[in-house]
């Protein structure tokens, strides 16, 4: 199937996401259904991929890409609710089983990735007791998570795991040096006592999980790969994912003086994760940063504060006075992804080329 295709297909999928948020029954079309526990792992297709979380806003539009590139796909949740919200899809023609796993655990894990040639990661971890929906405690919580997703991908000799993390992994400086205008992109690490010192634990939280990640895949020797997107939108964005998008938004009005507040609809992004891991074992390796609008102008502004029930204010802040070229901003850069991208669509052109 080409990109193209794969594009159409995308946007027929956005009632379906439209039709999930909010609710409590995501919908996926679907083939096949089954319940596991962790310890089955009897799958033999050579496509079977796992998704940590597949339930979730960015979860479930993995999933729904990777069933129509002819995965099978494996998911893994975290609780009985869960399963029976997946229980209860009722449309039809997907390869998809359900296994329940504890992230706390790297046996059990491993146990649910057994059989599995890739695992995407792409659990984040909310606290409701937390102002921001993500507190200091959730941060270690998620690095934990994440190296024990690292340790069980190498015992159940997992081959590939593409890891979801955060531009605002990326984009926390201190602004020191006002005489250039530096470019934010897959090179760039976001300074942590920085995120301590302005109490911003979303970000402090991707930025260790990925970096405990880096350092366990690089001694194991497991490919992978990392993404890292601006804020998740989509269809009912902020119903859909609330306490990330919320916890997210912390420092907005830094962000957006800083040039670096940038959004990736939930589709794009799932297309990057999907198309990365398809192209490790080519051409696809480190840190990619995914975004698709930067949010520069007040208008821009106004409709991300309608869309997350937030006042313009928490987001731009108060410009009367402010002349934002005092203030050092930065050039998003994703050029890296672009390139990857731009290389698969070819390839796929060239390929489609020989059949006329």
């Amino acid at each position: 199937m080409g990109r193209e295709e794969d594009h159409e297909l995308l946007q027929e999928l956005r009632p379906m996401l439209v039709t999930s948020a909010g609710q409590d029954k995501p919908q996926l079309p679907q083939k096949r259904f089954s319940v596991k526990s962790a310890s089955t792992d009897h799958d033999s297709d050579d496509k079977l991929v796992c998704v940590t979380s597949g339930v979730s806003f960015l979860g479930l539009a993995v999933v729904n890409l990777l069933l129509l590139r002819g995965y099978s796909v494996r998911i893994i949740v975290y609780n009985s609710v869960d399963v029976e919200k997946l229980r209860e899809m009722t449309t039809a023609n997907v390869n998809v089983t359900v296994v329940m796993a504890k992230l706390a655990e790297v046996e059990s894990l491993s146990q649910a990735f057994q059989g599995c040639r890739g695992v995407f990661h792409t659990s984040g971890y909310t606290d409701p007791a937390g102002l921001s929906g993500y507190t200091k405690s959730m941060a270690e919580i998620e690095v934990k998570a994440s190296e024990n997703v690292m340790r069980a991908c190498v015992t159940a000799t997992v081959r590939k795991c593409v890891l979801t993390s955060s531009l605002l992994a990326c984009v926390w400086h201190e602004q020191n040096d006002l005489s250039t205008i530096p470019v934010i992109n897959h090179d760039s690490w976001s300074n942590e006592s920085l995120c301590i010192h302005k109490k911003l634990w979303y970000a402090l939280g991707k930025l260790r999980a990925e970096k405990a990640s880096w350092t366990l895949a690089k001694e194991t020797g497991l490919k992978l790969t990392t993404i890292c997107p601006g804020l998740i939108t989509g269809p009912e964005f902020c119903s859909r994912n609330p306490t990330a998008t919320i916890a997210y938004l912390k420092g907005a009005q830094e962000m957006y003086r800083s040039g670096v507040l940038a959004t990736v609809d939930v589709m794009r992004l799932a297309e990057a994760h999907v198309s990365v891991y398809e192209e490790i074992n080519k051409s696809a390796f480190g840190r990619y940063i995914c975004f698709d609008q930067v949010i520069e102008t007040e208008k821009q502004a106004e409709k991300l504060a309608g869309e997350t029930s937030t006042s313009r204010n928490k987001i731009c802040g108060n410009e009367e006075g402010f002349s934002i070229v005092h203030h050092l901003r930065y050039e998003l850069s994703s050029k890296k992804l672009t390139n990857l991208l731009s290389r698969t669509m070819r390839s796929c052109y060239n390929q489609n080329k020989e059949y006329y």
